[in-house]
């Protein structure tokens, strides 16, 4: 499984006073298995990328190349496409309706054709996946669940669908702290049993540096910058110029720096920093 964008161009408003250029000329790639995180400022074309990349809006011009089939030609069946590439919209628990856990997360594969009888199987299936426990709350109302737990049963709903590739919007917004961590372990558990790729947008730098196999840098709808985390974090004027900041470790070590000469890091998360904090001191 692979993806290839090619010169991507896509022009909302075309001819009207407000019109912008949202894509200009995007081009990557992604291969199976990797975790992409896509980061930029308000307005630099991130969502719109996304929504390209299963069929949602139609490019001006380019490419998208999913598992060897270009899903932006006329002739592309959108209902196969959205088999394979799974999007989940920020805030997804807005769009949650039926009574129950278990018939909201079956409503997608009901809808493309999964018989019946295999239903409980990909909504149990689904459910351990993200964390949660069938008995326990597939007969409850999706209502009733923590904002957590919400997000949880949404995604879900598109993983049930078994798709090759998730997309994720903005999956962490707006979650308190423990609901925070429990989204992002779940979304490393997708990425490790599945073995899908996973493409992630978020304005969060910490979650970036943690999932991320690789990061895309977008400015004006253009990609200015794409590496490693590592790679990427370590441009800290020129992400600042564009209005974007580093995993917010860096600034604790950076004063750690100042404080202690020597002492040396270039640690992304809290567990890397800690780990070379120890090793320094010689602590256990």
């Amino acid at each position: 499984m692979s993806i290839e964008v090619k010169n991507l161009k896509y022009t909302y408003n075309p001819g009207m006073p407000g019109e912008t250029l949202a894509l200009d000329d995007v081009s990557f790639e992604v291969h199976d298995g990797e975790t992409i995180g896509i980061i930029g400022h308000t307005g630099s074309g991130k969502s719109t990328l996304l929504q390209h990349l299963n069929g949602l809006i139609r490019p001006d011009s380019g490419e998208v190349w999913v598992d060897g089939q270009c899903i932006t030609d006329k002739s592309a069946k959108l209902v196969d496409v959205r088999r394979k590439v799974g999007l989940v919209f920020q805030y997804p628990e807005y769009q949650l309706f039926e009574e129950t856990v278990a018939k909201d997360i079956a409503f997608g594969p009901r809808n493309t054709g999964i018989p019946e009888d295999q239903m409980e199987k990909r909504v149990r299936a689904a459910m351990s996946i993200v964390g949660l426990d069938y008995d326990e709350i597939a007969e409850s109302s999706p209502f009733e669940l923590s904002g957590g737990q919400k997000r949880r049963v949404a995604i879900a709903g598109v993983v049930a669908m078994r798709p090759s590739v998730l997309i994720l919007d903005e999956p962490t917004a707006g979650l308190d702290p423990a609901a925070h961590d429990e989204v992002l372990a779940m979304i490393e558990t997708i990425n490790a049993s599945m073995n899908m790729i996973v493409i992630f947008v978020s304005h969060n730098m910490a979650d970036v540096a943690r999932l991320s196999d690789r990061v895309l840098v977008m400015d004006k709808g253009k990609i200015a910058m794409q590496g490693t985390p590592r790679e990427v974090f370590s441009h800290e004027d020129e992400l600042s110029s564009m209005g974007l900041g580093v995993p917010p470790v860096r600034d604790i070590l950076k004063k750690i720096k100042e404080a202690v000469p020597g002492f040396e890091s270039d640690a992304l998360t809290t567990d890397e920093a800690a780990e070379d904090i120890r090793k320094y001191f010689g602590l256990k």
